[in-house]
């Protein structure tokens, strides 16, 4: 005891000596005893707390009790049943994934081990496409294109996907937007035009419905079919809804390439006319040629947001985006879902329009295979089997082998996978990752779902941010390159997201907040996956809680399954209500 009062005070004279109003109630609080009668289901002590604000860190004890942090600063051994010493550890808030795709893998594996080896607390699904509201048709299409993962659909409504979620047992928290997709196709299916104005009325009514639920706002994805279809107007309308409880606008941007800097001024002119904020999902410069690209459009956003909107961003820190074979084919083609466009593929005349679209320049669409490059675009994902022998393999070598094209050649694959085949393409420069992480209004997402390298996830090859994403952040770029303090790292993994979704009491470490806790070594944590084998966890993560309960434990999940649904502002409480 002795020895822990001498290193508090002395944290406490070095932090007031640095005289920020800030840093000075950090050390403050370091210095308060805990009351002799308060008890605490666990303590973790004497770690270096960095509390989420970005503010240098100070040593200090964390006692927890039930599902919320009790106090920070000394606590007796003899107040708590569980005693976790954190000498020389980083103690922060669990951090939040911005952009999940963990949607399908928490399902069959509720431990969430990729992304819980990581520290992440809380999974933000929503891209576009959401897991409801679903009609009938919607909910057959679902069951009928499901692979390796398999599961029953229960449920109708986006909140009561996330209430089946709770119920079934899963390790870290979830929320969602829902999908400007998903409500599209619900009253349109994947047909090439406006809404009609009642059926735009219907959407906006899906919209207000999954605001009720919890939803945080809506999420758009604009380079794919049949999100491509939809104008900005439609964008607003349906926005202008979410405002109007409290929600914000989330978008794959319509070009992350030949037109970025258009793709920047829609997204902000629909926070303009709906008054909501808007962030954009894993900001990047796709294609060698737009690289220089990078001050125009952070000078876009910050123009904006010096002007007063919410604009924001989230990243992933590869150099590589992984995604479909979709992507390298004009959307026209792809018009009424998987099985309208592969059957298109098969006829001659179409196959060879679409083989001269994917060849030319154009930006008119966003064609990923020309920003990367056959040479540059990977295979890592088939549902057919026999297609498998092709992972790891680049296009430009299964063309080769089959003497064609690399067009031909991804028509063929589409074809024969029956299905939009998942790859890697390398499209970005390491420089402009680089910029991008130390913007300070730039937050993480893996855009990957949270895998176990075991059981069915073994079945396919995926992206090294499914495994890495977050460790990355705090190994290569805090650490090993210093481009970030670790403070504020923890504060863009953390608070900045929290602050952004509007959650409540979530994103810091504070006295009566949520215990959403990530424990990690600061000189051991790591990532280790690789294009080559992206199946291995992350390094350096020590004990994780979540809502109070320990979910890892000396770097090992315990089993427990404690986590819950976050939902946005605009939650009323009755998210098994039936559709309007």
């Amino acid at each position: 005891m002795k020895f822990r009062a001498i290193v508090c005070i002395c944290s406490a004279i070095l932090f007031v000596c640095s005289g920020t109003q800030a840093e000075t109630s950090a050390a403050a609080s370091t210095a308060s005893d805990s009351p002799e009668a308060q008890y605490y289901d666990t303590v973790l002590y004497n770690g270096t707390i960095y509390n989420g604000s970005g503010t240098p860190p100070f040593i200090a004890d964390v006692g927890i009790r039930d599902d919320k942090i009790e106090f920070i600063g000394r606590i007796s051994p003899d107040q708590t049943e569980q005693s976790i010493d954190a000498t020389g550890l980083a103690v922060a808030p669990g951090f939040i994934n911005m952009l999940s795709w963990a949607t399908e893998s928490l399902l069959v594996d509720g431990a969430s081990q990729s992304n819980l080896r990581q520290g992440v607390t809380l999974e933000v699904f929503g891209e576009g496409s959401s897991m409801g509201p679903l009609t009938p048709a919607m909910r057959t299409l679902m069951l009928d294109r499901q692979a390796e993962i398999q599961f029953d659909i229960p449920w109708t409504t986006l909140g009561e996907y996330l209430a089946h979620l709770e119920d079934k047992g899963v390790a870290p928290n979830v929320a969602s937007f829902v999908g400007a997709t998903t409500v599209r196709v619900h009253e349109l299916g994947f047909e090439n035009r406006a809404p009609s104005p009642l059926e735009l009325k219907k959407m906006q009514a899906l919209v207000a419905h999954a605001m009720q639920e919890g939803a945080l706002g809506v999420g758009s994805s604009l380079i794919y079919a049949p999100a491509f279809y939809a104008q900005t107007d439609e964008l607003v309308a349906l926005m202008q809804t979410a405002a109007n409880y409290g929600g914000r606008y989330i978008s794959h941007l319509r070009s992350e390439g030949n037109r970025l800097l258009e793709s920047i001024e829609e997204l902000i002119t629909i926070a303009q006319r709906s008054g909501a904020g808007a962030e954009i999902y894993h900001l990047k410069i796709s294609g060698r040629h737009n690289w220089p690209k990078f001050d125009a459009a952070v000078e876009l956003i910050e123009t904006a947001r010096a002007a007063g909107l919410d604009i924001t961003a989230n990243m992933y820190t590869y150099t590589a985006g992984s995604t479909g074979l979709d992507a390298a084919m004009p959307p026209w083609v792809q018009e009424g879902g998987y099985e309208a466009w592969g059957n298109r593929l098969k006829q001659p005349d179409i196959r060879a329009e679409v083989v001269e679209q994917m060849t030319n320049p154009t930006n008119e669409w966003e064609n990923l295979l020309r920003a990367a490059g056959p040479e540059n675009t990977l295979l890592v994902g088939f549902s057919n089997p026999e297609l498998r022998r092709y992972t790891g393999k680049t296009l430009a070598e299964i063309a080769e082998k089959r003497q064609q094209s690399a067009a031909q050649t991804a028509i063929d694959l589409v074809i024969e996978d029956g299905s939009r085949v998942q790859v890697v393409y390398f499209l970005m420069s390491e420089e402009n990752v680089a910029r991008t992480l130390q913007l300070p209004w730039v937050s993480f997402g893996s855009d990957a779902a949270s895998m176990a390298a075991e059981g069915v996830f073994l079945a396919r090859s995926t992206h090294p941010r499914a495994y890495g994403n977050f460790a990355r952040v705090l190994g290569k770029y805090v650490r090993d390159e210093k481009l970030l303090s670790l403070a504020q790292a923890i504060r863009k993994l953390t608070k900045l997201p929290a602050d952004n979704l509007r959650l409540v009491k979530r994103g810091q470490l504070k006295a009566g907040y949520f215990a959403d806790i990530a424990v990690f070594d600061p000189a051991r944590v790591r990532d280790r996956a690789t294009y080559d084998e992206p199946h291995q966890y992350s390094e350096g993560m020590v004990h994780v809680f979540v809502n109070g309960t320990r979910v890892l434990a000396e770097g090992e999940p315990t089993g427990q399954l404690p986590g819950r649904v976050v939902r946005g502002p605009g939650w009323t409480g009755w998210a098994n209500s039936k559709l309007p």
